[in-house]
């Protein structure tokens, strides 16, 4: 049976032309900035009662002011500023670009002319006058063949990956001291499974009572603390100061040391003083991977590649639990107590060390390049990601003209209220927000913190328990792979609506495996809890695994975007912190089965949150997106509701039925005038 699709949010641009883009949402444009002053929407010419198209009445022309008209220019700029232009004058366009930046020489010019030209819609490069038969041969592999990108591109990829698993790691490493030493440990969060099964005993923490398991949790959660109110707002100083691979290379030196810190911590507090210090290495490193993956790479595979950070965070994750595994029997030595737990923990500064010795080896981001007005070092760090120079030029001068749209649209206001009071920001902020809320609070994390606990309670031994952990970490890479593909192609949405029921069975049913008796039935009762856990893994590593950083790396526009992922990573490791904190305490107040059943609940609660409130973006160039989230949110939330009839209809009763194009419904008093001048209700 084919999986069920339940409709994009918008049709999907990748592979059509801004004009046949026009005529799909058939918006009336007007004047030469291809503005919509009026905005009118066009009714589809069948529309009935049960397609819920609007009757032509519903359509009316709302009076507009100066401003209103200004961001719309705005608008239509963003969603291809070089529509409706001559290739002559595009030609002419890219050659004064870079004369006027002094980019390279006349071969560097005459790439910018044709790069313009092409600029303007990529797929039509046969079109285009002047190539020459390498150039067209580049082109034409890079339409037919994503994939086909050079060396340097994949080794950025690589050393982002190597950091994701310095992420895991590191969160690994400290998270799970409940029964007995360390379980899990493949990233720094999952050696801290392990280890803390070991040092809450040496700390004498590792009671049941509420002191003994408040504290677990404090510990666990240091450095998620540290993440959510320091290291994340650190972001945007950090990538203004020291660009992209400077941040990458403090955090991950910052990492390194609170690892080895953490061998030598002989007290709770010690402890989680150098857990606190940890956060630095994690916070604004986990917001600046994803867009440094985002800026470099082309849109065809950014969300592959940018998803990769989910790939290598649960290989890390799983390296975390093998680590773990192959330290645990590691005895003591003279004068030194806990030497198996001390190994774990330091264990994750390893991948921090490669990634501080090889981050220098990949170019800077070329946008962040762009944002400091330095053009000819974007352009050559572009020509190191792409195959030829064409490439290159058309890339930084479609940049360039997006770049000058959108600093249209800052009004010389705060960014941070920028974000709350425009549309388009606060849209992508809902989302964003959204889905790094449900990344905690699908109960992932209480797994992977805490599964050496959860299966020992379940009946395990401590080494079965810590070899069952290994097994989900093994399921959570594995099932991340297949995302490379189909985040691209079956997107970012669909995945999260395919997966979340599923999540949420998974969790009731191990939740309610525990009230197997283990006395009689103990093998019937490992074998559930192993089964629900594991298919658990499954479902959530190709959907809530990749895409909430995928997705917020990509949401905003640039000038926000430092901010924007602030906020995201703030907001997960928050509600990262939280969960950390309060779980030992829950399953001793709720019992497993009332604790595995909160979570479920939640991802039932999230199904229809991102049915209502997330649009997909996959196929959309970064700045094009900027049309995704100007659509008002109470229009797409009513849009996701009657996509369940489209399911029903489409894969229930087997009907031939299409899924309904957003865009055509619009009514034009949804336009957007700001959060302080906004006559609707709600957003």
């Amino acid at each position: 049976m084919a999986s069920p699709n339940l409709g994009p949010s918008i049709p999907d641009s990748a592979s059509k032309t801004s004009s046949e883009r026009r005529l799909e949402y058939d918006w009336d444009y007007h004047d030469i900035n291809h503005t919509f002053p009026l905005r009118t929407f066009r009714p589809d010419p069948e529309y009935d009662d049960e397609n819920h198209s609007v009757p032509p009445a519903a359509l009316r022309m709302g009076t507009t002011t100066a401003a209103e008209r200004a961001r719309r220019n705005v608008n239509a700029k963003l969603a291809n500023p070089l529509a409706g232009i001559s290739h002559a004058m595009l030609e002419e366009m890219g050659a004064r670009y870079a004369r006027k930046h002094q980019v390279g020489d006349q071969e560097d010019i005459r790439a910018f002319s044709k790069g313009a030209v092409l600029a303007q819609d990529p797929s039509k490069y046969q079109t285009v006058a002047g190539l020459t038969e390498e150039e067209q041969l580049v082109l034409h592999a890079e339409e037919h063949h994503r994939w086909h990108q050079p060396p340097l591109l994949y080794i950025v990829i690589v050393v982002c990956s190597t950091c994701a698993a310095v992420q895991g790691m590191d969160c690994r490493v400290s998270t799970q001291p409940r029964k007995f030493g360390y379980e899990k440990g493949a990233t720094d969060g999952e050696r801290r499974n392990g280890g803390q099964l070991f040092y809450k005993y040496q700390y004498g923490i590792g009671g049941d009572d509420p002191r003994s398991t408040w504290l677990t949790g404090l510990l666990n959660s240091a450095p998620y603390l540290c993440c959510a109110f320091l290291g994340c707002w650190l972001t945007v100083p950090f990538n203004s100061l020291f660009g992209r691979r400077g941040t990458i290379f403090l955090t991950c030196l910052f990492s390194a040391l609170a690892c080895f810190w953490q061998a030598f911590a002989n007290t709770w507090w010690h402890m989680f003083i150098a857990r606190f210090f940890l956060g630095f290495g994690i916070g604004h490193k986990s917001a600046t991977i994803p867009i440094f993956a985002a800026e470099t790479t082309p849109p065809r595979i950014r969300g592959a590649l940018v998803m990769q950070w989910q790939v290598w965070t649960a290989s890390g994750i799983m390296l975390g639990y093998a680590s773990d595994l192959c330290l645990y029997k590691v005895p003591d030595q003279a004068g030194v107590i806990g030497l198996n737990w001390r190994l774990m923990m330091a264990s994750a500064m390893l991948p921090a060390l490669v990634v501080v010795a090889c981050v220098f080896m990949c170019p800077e981001s070329p946008r962040w390049y762009m944002s400091k007005g330095r053009h000819f070092k974007a352009y050559q760090s572009m020509c190191k990601l792409r195959y030829n120079k064409i490439q290159a030029a058309r890339d930084i001068y479609y940049m360039h003209t997006l770049l000058e749209a959108e600093n249209d649209i800052k009004h010389g206001r705060n960014k941070f209220v920028e974000i709350i009071t425009r549309r388009r920001n606060r849209n992508a902020m809902i989302a964003s927000e959204l889905l790094m809320f449900l990344q905690q609070f699908c109960g992932v994390n209480i797994i992977s913190y805490y599964s050496s606990q959860i299966f020992l309670d379940g009946g395990f031994s401590p080494i079965s328990a810590l070899s069952a952990s290994l097994g989900f970490g093994l399921i959570n890479w594995i099932f991340a792979i297949p995302a490379i593909y189909t985040i691209d192609t079956f997107g970012r949405r669909n995945l999260l609506l395919t997966t979340y029921p599923f999540l949420s069975l998974f969790l009731f049913f191990t939740g309610f495996s525990f009230s197997i008796p283990a006395e009689t039935k103990h093998s019937t009762r490992t074998a559930c809890i192993a089964l629900g856990i594991y298919l658990y893994g499954i479902v959530y590593s190709p959907g809530q695994g990749p895409v909430p950083f995928t997705y917020s790396a990509e949401a905003y526009p640039l000038y926000v975007r430092a901010y924007g992922m602030s906020l995201a990573t703030a907001t997960t490791w928050f509600f990262n912190a939280l969960l950390s904190i309060t779980w030992p305490s829950m399953q001793a107040a709720f019992t497993p089965q009332g604790a595995f059943s909160w979570y479920a609940g939640w991802n039932v609660v999230g199904f229809f949150l991102i049915l209502t409130l997330l649009p997909e973006t996959k196929g959309k160039t970064l700045e094009e997106l900027d049309q995704v989230f100007s659509v008002p949110t109470r229009v797409h939330a009513r849009y996701g509701l009657r996509q369940l009839r489209y399911f029903v209809m489409r894969y229930v009763l087997r009907r031939d039925a299409g899924p309904e194009p957003l865009y055509a419904h619009e009514d034009t008093r949804d336009i957007d005038r700001g959060f302080d001048q906004d006559d609707e209700k709600g957003m």
